[in-house]
């Protein structure tokens, strides 16, 4: 991850723009007083920077929960506040240069809002969690003008690179997303989907509950796979394999095709090694034999007045947890603002939550970066939330 350890952190008067990034505020954790948060935008993407303070130096770098897709922003957002701050750098693996021209031209990756707000539906969707590399899904896309082809994925270094590849080859029919891939399945309009893939997803032995493949996750795809549509799973595996077939196979009717060492139009770079080591490789694809009902989600996440606690209470709320049917909310961290609070929060299900921050102010009360995602658990997690600041 780009950082730069510095001698000392220096804070500026902010607002303040340097080198076209804008630097918005600063937000203090209330609880560690050796850690800041630095409000920044950069081509229109809102995140934090996060100051850390050591023994003799401090460390600068971005938020885990809101950095943004582009490495090359992190480097401009990095160096432009080091810049204004006249930081002594000590250490660094920042590079300063241009943004690759492929980059550039790049239009393909799009924020969860752009789907939220009007899901695609022009043409059939396909869509690939996890792509890596992203031979899979450039391969596919190519041979497939007419389909739509979502690729998730959370890894900055590979969306990155098949962006470019996206560029050079001219290719129109790619989306990608930075997200939760369990999560943005339930925006997703029922009947619509052609294919999923989840090719060679991380094994998780020791935390099952983070694996893509689950009983909600395999409900997810049923509903918005068309008839005849399929989940493909793909894994060299024999744990993840074993887990997957015992979750199928657990629905009362489900059609599903096994198949080992099968050969597929493009192997991945991970698929060429396992081979080498003369590894098996397993699929698991379910396909879909019925339609389901349309998607209705109701609500939004208003906040129409604008009544909370005292600051000073907000405070009290770390590290609290609030339990609902389905679902929680916990307050993992209270930041101090010149003018109000900062909460960081997780909401939502218990097995795939979002984390974000949530700003009170005298004029603001809102959600930041951005709003969770518009799901029946998340708008209850919603109106918990609203409860317990309000008092």
């Amino acid at each position: 991850m780009p950082h730069l350890h510095i001698k000392k952190f220096k804070t500026i008067d902010l607002p303040l723009t340097q080198d076209e990034v804008h630097f918005k505020f600063i937000a203090d954790n209330a609880t560690h007083a050796d850690e800041k948060l630095i409000a920044t935008n950069y081509e229109g993407e809102d995140f934090f920077l996060l100051v850390k303070q050591e023994e003799g130096r401090s460390l600068l770098k971005t938020d885990k929960l809101t950095r943004p897709a582009s490495i090359y922003n992190v480097h401009k957002a990095l160096l432009a506040y080091a810049k204004a701050a006249d930081l002594q750098i000590i250490a660094s693996n920042v590079v300063e240069g241009k943004k690759n021209v492929h980059l550039q031209e790049a239009t393909a990756l799009k924020k969860i809002d752009y789907f939220a707000k009007d899901f695609p539906r022009e043409k059939e969707v396909r869509i690939e969690v996890g792509f890596g590399s992203g031979r899979h899904l450039l391969h596919q896309a190519a041979a497939n003008p007419d389909v739509l082809f979502i690729g998730i994925e959370i890894h900055r270094p590979s969306i990155e690179q098949v962006l470019k590849q996206i560029v050079i080859q001219k290719l129109d029919n790619v989306l990608l997303l930075d997200y939760d891939a369990r999560l943005f399945m339930e925006l997703i309009p029922s009947n619509l989907v052609g294919a999923i893939y989840v090719h060679f997803p991380v094994p998780w032995d020791k935390k099952p509950h983070r694996r893509v493949i689950s009983t909600s996750f395999i409900e997810e795809a049923r509903r918005v796979l068309k008839v005849g549509g399929t989940l493909e799973l793909r894994t060299d595996s024999e744990n993840y394999y074993a887990y997957s077939y015992e979750t199928f196979i657990a629905f009362p009717k489900i059609t599903l095709k096994i198949n080992k060492n099968k050969e597929i139009a493009i192997s991945s770079k991970y698929e060429d090694r396992w081979k080498k080591m003369e590894k098996n490789i397993y699929d698991v694809i379910m396909e879909n034999d019925e339609a389901s009902p349309e998607l209705k989600i109701e609500g939004d996440f208003s906040f129409e007045e604008k009544n909370h606690l005292p600051y000073e209470e907000l405070l009290k709320l770390h590290n609290k947890t609030i339990r609902f049917e389905g679902g929680f909310i916990h307050f993992e961290r209270v930041y101090k603002l010149e003018d109000g609070v900062m909460l960081r929060i997780s909401m939502g299900s218990f097995d795939r939550p979002e984390h974000l921050y949530l700003l009170i102010t005298e004029n603001r009360l809102a959600y930041y970066p951005e709003l969770p995602l518009r799901s029946p658990v998340n708008l209850e997690a919603h109106k918990q939330l609203i409860k317990a600041i309000n008092g």
